[in-house]
């Protein structure tokens, strides 16, 4: 069974930052996908960004430009850095790895965005 445990979700002020961060417990082949969905209140859970190789990354239109993704392939962590937040960013952010041939998730991490 893999583990992944998020980091890094609070309260920020709308235009602020914040840094996401997921570990593995155990190693993620780089050609396996790692990413962050998120799940709004009241809504599903959708898409932010993936990554497998650094140059093979994916974003969903509403972050583009303000997220970004990236990967440490030796110690199987992914962070999001969140920039020029908005309140329509507010969700539960969870972390995701495809592993042995499985969806596996985190618990998430609360993000709040406040005008």
């Amino acid at each position: 069974q893999l583990q992944l445990v998020e980091s890094g979700g609070g309260l920020v002020q709308a235009g602020g930052s914040l840094r996401l961060s997921c570990a593995a417990s155990k190693n993620v082949y780089s050609s396996n996908v790692m990413g962050w969905y998120r799940q709004r209140p009241g809504q599903q859970r959708e898409l932010v960004a993936t990554i497998t190789t650094p140059r093979n990354t994916n974003y969903a239109d509403s972050v583009k430009g303000r997220f970004t993704i990236s990967r440490d392939y030796a110690k199987s962590q992914v962070w999001l850095q969140m920039n020029s937040l908005k309140p329509e960013d507010t969700a539960v952010y969870v972390c995701h790895a495809r592993w042995e041939w499985r969806d596996q998730w985190g618990q998430g991490t609360q993000v709040t965005v406040f005008s």
